[in-house]
């Protein structure tokens, strides 16, 4: 009974430890931590839109880099699109784009009290471009983004929904006092979060 015992504590121990944020001094770890908790983010486009042309523009989509669970995710943000949406329509002229994930929308940031704001209630901002994934991405995107939007999958089908990545190219990292940390996007998948 006491080795149940002692086996179950150290289970409990290292699920904690895998589901432990990282330090301050960890942020290519800390950004793919992030990026792999979070369901959705905050895209900005250079507007396309009549009146709006060359400002920009945010809008939240749903992404994933994989399922959830610690096994970690491939860093890579997914989305699902159609060239319905406004935003998409944007990325159709300029693809270049900034997408903005943040703790704040789990319970880490509400548990610990910490304000969106706060350093601390880490956030990460990847600059880059949208690209469609080719047919041999297609099933790993599609994954990703199912097993964590299950809604997805009903969502009507004349929409000429498609799979697409963000495109990394500048990664920084607000996790603590002290201002931004650059990561490059080699330092990002090359860690395990």
């Amino acid at each position: 009974v006491r080795l149940l015992l002692l086996l179950c504590a150290a289970s409990g121990l290292l699920l904690t430890a895998v589901a432990a944020i990282p330090p301050p001094e960890e942020a290519a770890r800390m950004a793919r931590y992030v990026l792999h908790s979070c369901d959705w983010g905050a895209l900005a486009t250079l507007s396309a839109q009549e009146g709006l042309r060359g400002r920009p523009f945010a809008n939240i989509f749903s992404l994933s880099d994989g399922p959830p669970g610690p096994c970690g995710g491939s860093g890579v943000p997914y989305l699902y699109l159609t060239d319905m949406e406004i935003s998409v329509q944007d990325l159709e002229v300029n693809s270049n784009a900034s997408l903005t994930v943040s703790l704040a929308q789990t319970p880490y940031c509400r548990k610990h009290k910490y304000d969106p704001q706060n350093p601390l209630c880490a956030h990460i901002i990847f600059v880059g471009s949208i690209v469609k994934v080719n047919d041999s991405e297609a099933d790993l995107a599609k994954k990703a983004l199912f097993t964590r939007h299950p809604e997805m999958e009903s969502w009507p089908k004349d929409h000429n929904w498609f799979f697409a990545k963000f495109n990394i190219t500048n990664i920084w990292v607000l996790d603590y006092f002290g201002g931004l940390k650059i990561v490059t996007p080699e330092e990002y998948y090359s860690v395990k979060p």
